[in-house]
């Protein structure tokens, strides 16, 4: 199975979300900046990277996880990737996609826009990591909810 996590950028909620999935970050703690900053591709996609799947690891089922960005598209990003697994053959239960936009405070909207958007890492990078610390917990919470669709396949 593929399971991909997204969200606007790619960068932050998706990236944490997929790192908690495979065990990169700890369930039971806030995970500290240098944690989040070690994670592939955290606060790292380029402008026009968005729509790119990163991998970001294979699970411990055999599932191979991905991370996201879907700028605009919103819905039809899912639509897109099931439609294009479909003319490749590839059965819709065979892609798990996981939005996790909703999970996306504003701190992380504030800090991802300033470092990856206009390029002030600088002053970003530590707004989107409070951010996402912040939002942590929903996003173990997430993650946990959703166990039951990729265990075992």
């Amino acid at each position: 199975m593929l399971v991909i996590y997204h969200c606007f950028g790619g960068s932050h909620s998706s990236v944490t979300a997929a790192a908690i999935h495979l065990g990169l970050l700890p369930r039971n703690r806030l995970p500290t900046a240098a944690e989040l900053l070690a994670l592939p591709y955290f606060d790292g996609r380029s402008r026009g990277e968005e729509g790119e799947l990163k991998f970001m690891g294979t699970d411990v089922y055999g599932n191979k996880v991905y991370a996201a960005g879907k700028k605009n598209l919103g819905s039809r990003f899912e639509t897109l990737l099931y439609d294009l697994a479909a003319a490749l053959g590839v059965p819709r239960q065979e892609i798990l996609l996981l939005n996790t936009s909703p999970l996306v405070n504003l701190l992380m909207r504030l800090g991802g826009f300033t470092s990856r958007r206009i390029g002030l890492t600088a002053p970003g990078r530590p707004v989107v990591i409070w951010g996402t610390r912040s939002a942590f917990f929903q996003l173990v919470d997430f993650v946990s909810r959703n166990r039951h669709l990729w265990e075992g396949h």
